[in-house]
């Protein structure tokens, strides 16, 4: 029996968004605009069958493939939203499950730092795959679970306001998203990104 933890379609990946994946991806790398599907399962050795089943279905590429023992995550993209939409319902059908059978995303943790102090954003920088922080912006943390939302979650960001992807962890038991800038639009995107994950369908798991 396959999990599904994480399903989200993203209709246009946004220009920071498309650029972090492709410092981190191992795969085919994505660009601005793209449609993207993101896929999270458990086991997670289960998510090399089902990448074969997305690349059959229908013409998308894909740029990440992990596999943990626990969990799995795919993420593939295209040019097309219907070939995008179509690989992700191919792997919906493989395990016999819909949108909704999802886990609908926890927020753990969602908190603000603001004037953020020289050596706090040196230390955040040293570990980070997106863009700097520096030294007096606002720094908004959001842990979730299942891990997968934190690519929507950063993806939502980038598109309700003018910030930075700092960076992004999709994978594993909890998401990590990192953003800063100034402290209005950090404060702008917070809002947003809250609401549109509430906004996801699924099943109460936690």
């Amino acid at each position: 029996m396959i999990d599904l933890r994480t399903y989200v379609f993203l209709d246009s990946l946004q220009l920071q968004m498309a650029s972090y994946l492709s410092t981190v991806s191992k795969g085919y790398l994505p660009v601005g605009g793209q449609a993207c599907c993101i896929i999270e399962i458990a086991p997670g050795i289960e998510i090399n069958t089902l990448t074969d089943v997305a690349l059959k279905a229908t013409n998308v590429t894909p740029g990440m493939q992990i596999v943990e023992r626990a969990y799995g995550m795919l993420e593939v993209h295209s040019d097309s939203q219907g070939d995008t939409r179509m690989a992700g319902e191919a792997v919906l059908k493989a395990i016999e499950k819909t949108e909704d059978d999802r886990i609908k995303p926890r927020i753990l943790t969602s908190q603000l730092i603001r004037n953020v102090e020289d050596h706090h954003a040196q230390l955040i920088n040293r570990s980070r795959n997106g863009m700097m922080l520096l030294r007096g912006d606002t720094l908004f943390v959001l842990e979730i679970e299942p891990a997968g939302y934190a690519y929507f979650a950063a993806n939502e960001a980038e598109k309700s306001a003018n910030i930075n992807i700092i960076e992004v962890l999709g994978f594993g038991k909890f998401g990590r998203v990192y953003i800063g800038g100034k402290e209005a639009e950090v404060l702008e995107c917070k809002t947003n990104v809250e609401k549109r994950l509430a906004e996801i369908t699924g099943r109460q798991e936690y």
